[in-house]
């Protein structure tokens, strides 16, 4: 039961096997392009949800 428990936490050596699977499948000067791209679709996704809520609270006021 408590290895059951246990399989769900992930530590500090996994996040290290996995930062350096990252490096070896992409190479150090992808990583950047790579998280550029991620910081944009997320800006992106921002700004689509701030329109969202801009609507909706022009229609509350009409």
């Amino acid at each position: 039961m408590n290895a059951i428990i246990f399989l769900g936490i992930i530590g500090p050596w996994q996040i290290a096997i996995i930062v350096f699977a990252i490096i070896l499948l992409f190479g150090g000067k992808k990583i950047p392009e790579l998280m550029k791209g991620i910081g944009d679709g997320i800006q992106e996704f921002k700004k689509a949800t701030g329109n969202k809520e801009e609507e909706k609270k022009q229609e509350e006021t009409k």
